[in-house]
């Protein structure tokens, strides 16, 4: 039976192989290999359940360590299609956050397991005759509904879930390296945008705060929701400069005895002038 699934693995991954090499679209190479692995899997089936006089550590080999393989091919790609499938259409951002909350399901899932994993992922095999040989099962294991409705002759109370394992490893670096280009392009769009070059502040400080007021009392940053320091400093940033006690500074400008909102009045006429004289061109 061993060597059986050894030649049949081997010729699902050339199978496999030849897919990728001939399909570039995602979507495509999964929908194409999942219907390779679920061949193989039928024709494992089929030789398992005909096999004949199998030994008790047989068929834990078999569901702990061969069958597994098989499935985790059949989770990935299947994964894969799903994920491909439904990511959004947006931003190279938006795409990227789609991704790394596909990545937390697997955190998720090494949570609810957490015991198993450790279990499979140390060697351990105090209980592999309990979660590898078939007919045997423990509720309080916590099963997964699909197990009941599973055919128990090719079935162990966790046989799918070593193979949830494996393909996770593998769904996880696919999700990653999709990341990694992600970023990569943004790194390549940044660097050969065009360099903007940084602008000085060259009116007085009075001014600058002036309208730094202006701006803050009519709500146009944030909704309204940002408060006075974080828009001022949020322009010392921009303009590298320091605006100092800038409350004090404001003060000044109210106990002005005439011509409170000097620099304001100076923009809104210099701006009509250059309107009129647009208008006159």
């Amino acid at each position: 039976m061993k060597l059986f699934a050894e030649s049949l693995m081997s010729e699902l991954e050339h199978q496999l192989k030849r897919i990728h090499l001939e399909t570039e679209n995602p979507i495509q190479t999964a929908e194409l290999s999942i219907k390779c692995v679920i061949d193989s899997l039928d024709d494992l089936k089929a030789s398992f359940i005909k096999y004949k006089y199998l030994k008790k550590k047989e068929e834990i080999e078999f569901f702990r360590d061969i069958k597994p393989k098989f499935v985790a091919k059949l989770i990935y790609y299947n994964e894969i299609y799903c994920i491909e499938t439904c990511s959004p259409l947006g931003s190279k951002k938006t795409i990227r956050k789609y991704y790394r909350a596909e990545l937390l399901k697997f955190k998720m899932f090494f949570e609810e397991n957490k015991e198993f994993y450790r279990y499979y992922r140390t060697g351990n095999n105090c209980l592999d005759s309990k979660y590898f040989t078939r007919e045997k099962y423990d509720l309080k294991l916590m099963l997964d509904s699909s197990y009941f409705q599973a055919d128990h002759r090719f079935t162990t109370s966790h046989d799918y879930k070593v193979a949830q394992i494996l393909a996770n490893n593998e769904i996880k670096v696919f999700l990653e390296k999709q990341i990694e280009k992600l970023e990569k392009k943004a790194i390549k769009t940044k660097s050969s945008s065009p360099i903007v070059k940084r602008q000085k502040w060259t009116g007085s400080k009075v001014e600058l705060i002036e309208l730094i007021y202006a701006l803050h009392t009519e709500g146009v940053f944030n909704n309204g929701v940002s408060g006075l320091k974080e828009v001022t400093t949020f322009f010392e940033s921009i303009f590298n400069i320091n605006l100092g006690q800038f409350h004090r500074v404001f003060l000044e400008i109210r106990n002005r005895k005439s011509d409170r909102t000097k620099f304001l009045n100076t923009l809104q006429n210099k701006l009509i002038i250059r309107m009129d004289d647009a208008d006159e061109n």
